[in-house]
């Protein structure tokens, strides 16, 4: 008798203010929970405040989120799962690649709204999404950088950095198609 075994995780990376409960990442969530996934959910604390723009805080705060999540994961045997999900949000997303790069390359990525560093570690298997009117990131840059990754990179027209524009219809008609592609 042949027993298939179908150990499947999905660890969770939010961004610093867009928290594993708001919307990208809890309806992401939820549909890793339907397909049996067992689900992970990393928080940082203590980071620097009044990031955005400071280069070296953005920096420091990568690296304290980083080594939180090191230490929270540390434990986790990824070897004996046959499928592992890495879902970033914003800073989430660097984080999540260069976990995945460093600890577990087979990971599949589920990039929200990438920051162009995302693209600085080895990307294999991943899909990403981000609105043209993202303040946090360099749309340019994260186009060039996920086609030279081979990421396919969906774009939403007025869209900020949690993906929402000025219409809450038309907020949740992309949230819907989000999570479709993310399916």
């Amino acid at each position: 008798m042949c027993i298939m075994s179908d150990k499947k995780l999905a660890v969770f990376f939010p961004g610093i203010g867009y928290t594993n409960d708001k919307p990208l990442l809890y309806y992401s969530r939820k549909m890793a929970e339907e397909r049996g996934y067992e689900v992970i959910c990393t928080e940082y604390h203590d980071l620097p405040e009044k990031i955005k723009g400071n280069k070296e805080k953005m920096i420091q705060a990568g690296n304290m989120a980083f080594e939180q999540c090191r230490e929270l994961l540390k434990e986790i045997d990824f070897a004996v799962y046959d499928d592992v999900l890495f879902v970033g949000k914003s800073i989430g997303t660097v984080i999540a690649a260069q976990y995945a790069e460093k600890y577990v390359p087979t990971a599949g990525l589920v990039l929200y709204t990438p920051l162009e560093a995302t693209y600085f570690a080895d990307i294999r298997d991943a899909i990403a999404f981000i609105g043209d009117a993202d303040p946090w990131s360099d749309l340019d840059e994260v186009k060039r950088l996920a086609a030279q990754k081979h990421v396919p990179l969906y774009t939403y027209p007025g869209c900020n950095h949690s993906l929402e524009c000025n219409s809450w219809k038309r907020n949740i008609e992309i949230l819907g198609k989000v999570m479709e592609l993310t399916e």
